[in-house]
This record gives structure tokens, C-alpha cells and sequence, in this order.
């Protein structure tokens, strides 16, 4: 078993936002072994590290019992950000940025960045801005990303899952809310409110079949107009590895999503993209840690 140095840490992104994250870090031998070897950002979706279950909670630690380093994030979409005006997808970006400078600082060069759920959008979002054929924004340290459950679009994943299980309000009817209620300029808009949509997961009115939203947050990660999350219109800026995991019975993401998104990569040039699907798991590939933490080590170390 490896010491670790493991501790809670805090910095700012650009904007003032204070994101907090556990650094979890394998005891090495000095230091040029320390930051030459991999270190995995983790990027959560609307609930954080200190909160759930699964592969937010469960994959720091198991990370670091095969030597892997990690440090795990908790962005503005982290606690519900989701029902708070704050939590704005385009600008959770900054929050990730802040981690990879912070690494950067420390002194590491060999940085992975893993998206889980909506934080797998929010990785490629990222991705496609700063590890694009645009070198001037490149960040050289970061070598690849790991997108686990990524969906292919948001927006329209959403959409989909209202008229299946025939939601109240329906998609149709949100959007159209959304756009009275915060006007032409929804960034601006001072107009806000907390909406729930019933049967948004399951046919029935229980609290586990409903979502909630505040209309902003919605309006920049589940409209028409949220391009950003549609993550197939993107991905293909990014040139950096990808490896996508996904549970074989994910009971969110069909199983299509990361296919085609993977050969929208393909077309692009990117050769560099691995694919595994983990058994017994759905959507947390964490149902499945030992095959999940050998896909994930074995790959970080063979990227250079």
C-alpha cells in the first residue's frame, strides 16, 4: 500500500468562484518522479465529491491504491448547482481551467482530465476550447481526457427523456418559459426562478422521477439554444487522447452516444481514441471498480 499526502485544497478560477478539492497524492521517492507521473483532475456533474456515491466518492481513494494521483473537484454545478443561478455550464470551464493551473503550479506535467456524467460534457466543452488546433491555448501538461457516460448532446438527450415519459411541463413548454422569463438576453437577465418538471425520470410524481432547474441554469445546459452542451458540434476540435468508459447496462446514456461521438473524432483525425464498456455497471462505471481502475491506470500511464 502507497502513503499518501491527501488534503483539502482551495483555489479561484478567474471570475472569483472558490472551487474546494481533495488532493489525493501517492508518497514518491523525490520529486521528479512525483510530478512526471499521471494525475487525474476529476470533473463531477451536478453533485460533488463530498456528497455521493459512486465514482465521485469512490475513485480518489481506489485511484490511489494502484499509484495513481487525483485531484477531485468540486465545480459550482457541484450541490445542486443546477437550481442556483451561479452554476452556469459555459463558465463552469473556468473552474476546471483553475484546477489544471493549479497542477501546473505545483509543479505537475502530466495531467488527465476525467468528466463523469454531465461533467464528461463539461470536460469535452473545455477540451475542445483549450486542446484544439488553436496551440496558442494548448496546455502542453494536459496529455488526455476520460469521458465516462458521456451523452451526446444534452439538450437533445433531455428532450427525449421528457416526451418518453411525457413530463409535466413538457420540453416544449420549458423552453418557451424560459425565453418569456429572461428575455432576449438570458445571460444578463436579472429574471430567475426554481421550476420542477415531474415524470422528467419515471413515470410516476415521486421526488426520484422529478428534476429541478432554475430557468438560467437550464436555458445554458438543456435549451435549443445551449450549444455548448451539445457535445457532438464540438468534440471534434479535440486532438489531445480520449479514452470513453461507459457501464455496458447505462440506463442513462444509450449505448450509441459514445460510438458515434467517437467516429465524429475519427473523421476529425484524432486516431488517438480508446473505447471500453464496463460490465455489471450502468451509468457509474464505479459498479464495477477493479475493471473500471485497470481500464482508467492502464491507460494514463501509456500516454505520454
Amino acid at each position: 500500500m502507497n502513503r499518501s499526502h491527501k488534503k483539502l485544497v482551495y483555489f479561484k478560477s478567474k471570475d472569483g468562484f472558490e472551487v474546494s478539492a481533495i488532493l489525493t497524492i501517492s508518497k514518491k521517492r523525490n520529486d521528479n518522479e512525483l510530478y512526471s507521473s499521471p494525475i487525474i483532475i476529476q470533473v463531477h456533474g451536478v453533485l460533488g465529491n463530498f456528497l455521493t456515491r459512486g465514482t465521485p466518492r469512490l475513485l480518489p481513494p481506489a485511484l490511489f491504491d494502484v499509484g495513481v494521483h487525483s485531484l477531485s473537484i468540486n465545480t459550482r454545478m457541484a450541490f445542486m448547482g443546477q437550481i442556483m443561478e451561479s452554476a452556469i455550464f459555459d463558465e463552469t470551464i473556468n473552474d476546471i481551467d483553475a484546477a489544471v493551473k493549479y497542477l501546473e503550479k505545483l509543479g505537475f506535467q502530466r495531467i488527465f482530465i476525467l468528466g463523469y456524467s454531465l461533467g464528461a460534457n463539461l470536460v469535452a466543452y473545455y477540451t475542445s476550447l483549450k486542446n484544439s488546433n488553436n496551440t496558442k491555448k494548448n496546455s502542453n501538461n494536459t496529455k488526455g481526457i476520460i469521458l465516462e457516460g458521456c451523452s451526446y448532446s444534452l439538450p437533445e438527450s433531455q428532450k427525449a427523456r421528457l416526451e418518453k415519459w411525457e413530463s409535466i411541463p413538457n420540453y416544449e413548454d420549458i423552453y418557451e418559459s424560459a425565453k418569456h422569463l429572461l428575455g432576449s438576453d438570458p445571460q444578463k437577465s436579472k429574471n430567475d426562478k426554481i421550476f420542477v418538471i415531474y415524470r422528467a425520470w419515471g413515470p410516476t410524481f415521486n421526488p426520484i422521477d422529478c428534476e429541478m432547474f432554475s430557468y438560467k441554469t437550464w436555458w445554458f445546459m438543456r435549451s435549443p439554444e445551449a450549444d455548448n452542451a451539445k457535445t457532438y458540434k464540438l468534440i471534434d476540435k479535440i486532438k489531445i487522447p480520449i479514452l470513453f468508459i461507459n457501464g455496458k447496462n447505462d440506463n442513462i446514456v444509450e449505448a450509441w452516444e459514445p460510438k458515434e461521438l467517437k467516429k465524429i473524432l475519427t473523421r476529425s483525425g484524432n486516431n488517438n481514441i480508446k473505447m471500453r464498456l464496463i460490465p455489471d455497471a450502468k451509468h457509474d462505471c464505479m459498479e464495477n471498480p477493479k475493471t473500471t481502475i485497470a481500464a482508467i491506470s492502464n491507460w494514463v500511464r501509456k500516454i505520454r
